[in-house]
């Protein structure tokens, strides 16, 4: 073979070489993408799977017939291991929010002045709340609202005049705008059926908007519920006697799991407890907040 020749055949065999190489680390890199994803899919299950588990964890520890044992709905932490996995858990009795169908216009004034509406705007907000829920076609005053002023405002629903069927229904109260629900979102609740919260299970949120007293003062009243034995009587910061009442039977349950990798998942369910028979069910979810996996 000529020498010209021999100097092709090696450029071809090294061009050879090197587009060898570059397919190779290429499937290597697609290998080594797939497992990752995989790993990663199985991480967002496992944790998933982990975080309904501290859900039904929950229920049971909310069935205990010990109610020294029996989990508290006041928003306290709870932690446990399942299976190599770090879930934690936070239960809130609904009778310690503000129901919706059932507070009185002062309550619900305060609570749109706390989530930052002037007095004169919470007070409308107020009204129209009770307008929206009552049977009624009256105006509340000040500044409620009926059928013609939803009509006037261009929407294309009027007031409903009965009690409110979900939490996110409020967001269709006039005046009603999205900053101002998400502030009260986690506030209120139609489960309770009280005028004002059971203020043994209220969250510091409640506290804060509704009973007058600095953070404080607040934290400090916490602290006590917390570490008392269940049924201790207390004081609220303003002198009110929180008295030690059963909990109700429809609670919020938000299970955030914890992978050794880092990986998360988190959901939110109210669920309502079952009574009757051992062979009812023990519970059904009445509303669901999609969950968060990272």
């Amino acid at each position: 073979m000529p020498a010209s020749q021999r100097g092709i055949a090696l450029v071809m065999v090294l061009w050879m070489s090197v587009l060898l190489a570059v397919l190779v680390a290429s499937f290597s890199i697609a290998a080594r993408t797939e497992t990752l994803m995989a790993r990663n899919m199985l991480d967002t299950i496992t944790a998933r799977y982990a975080a309904e588990a501290g859900l039904h964890y929950a229920v049971f520890q909310l069935r205990m017939p010990d109610p020294n044992q029996r989990w508290v709905g006041d928003g306290r932490s709870y932690e446990f291991d399942f299976e190599g996995t770090q879930v934690n858990v936070e239960v809130i009795d609904e009778s310690g929010k503000i129901d919706v169908n059932a507070a009185d216009q002062l309550a619900l004034v305060t609570l749109f002045t706390g989530a930052g509406r002037a007095p004169d705007e919470a007070e409308t907000l107020a009204a129209r709340v009770i307008d929206w829920r009552d049977p009624d076609d009256l105006l509340t005053e000040p500044g409620g609202a009926e059928k013609d002023d939803y009509e006037s405002a261009g929407l294309s629903y009027g007031c409903r005049d009965q009690p409110f069927q979900t939490v996110d229904e409020i967001q269709q109260v006039l005046g009603m705008d999205y900053d101002t629900y998400l502030a009260i979102e986690p506030l209120i609740t139609i489960y309770s059926g009280r005028t004002e919260p059971n203020w043994a299970f209220a969250p510091r949120e409640v506290l804060l908007a509704l009973v007058p007293g600095d953070p404080a003062a607040i934290d400090s009243f916490i602290e006590q519920r917390e570490t008392l034995p269940p049924g201790t009587p207390l004081v609220l910061p303003d002198g009110r006697p929180a008295l030690a009442q059963g909990g109700g039977l429809t609670y919020t349950v938000r299970s955030v799991a914890t992978l050794p990798s880092g990986a998360t998942a988190t959901l939110e369910a109210t669920v309502r407890l079952g009574t009757g028979s051992i062979a009812a069910r023990p519970f059904r979810i009445v509303r669901w907040r999609d969950a968060q996996s990272s």
